[in-house]
């Protein structure tokens, strides 16, 4: 079961449809919207749904947080963004990757829930 614990969080604007519990990426001052690319450069983990010129969704930053896994993902998984904003297993040869953080908690398919300890505020791809 998927568990939080100590985070840093900042309310952001979103910038479209945002799924909770899923990697968002800044798209304008103080805006975010769903990463959309495996090279995109998350800025957190929103922690509730959003729409476009809706509230303001806080969004993870860095500590423990929930995240969908686009795979099934096991513990010492390190993670990053997916096309679909979900977090994928990389590894140090996926040199155009973000990775930002490690799978804590694993989940059991595809689209499951796991816990991770990330770091979105200091990410640089292995290049």
């Amino acid at each position: 079961m998927a568990v939080e614990g100590p985070q840093i969080v900042w309310s952001f604007t979103p910038g479209g449809t945002i799924v909770a519990y899923t990697f968002v990426k800044l798209s304008a001052a103080n805006t975010v919207v769903a990463c959309s690319g495996t090279t995109d450069k998350p800025i957190g983990v929103a922690q509730q749904a959003g729409a476009s010129g809706g509230a303001a969704v806080p969004v993870c930053l860095a500590g423990i947080t929930k995240i969908e896994g686009d795979a099934d993902l096991s513990v010492g998984d390190s993670i990053g963004t997916s096309a679909d904003a979900q977090a994928a297993a990389y590894t140090a040869s996926d040199t155009t990757k973000h990775i930002v953080g490690i799978v804590l908690i694993d989940n059991a398919a595809a689209g499951g829930v796991v816990t991770a300890a990330i770091n979105c505020m200091n990410s640089r791809t292995l290049a």
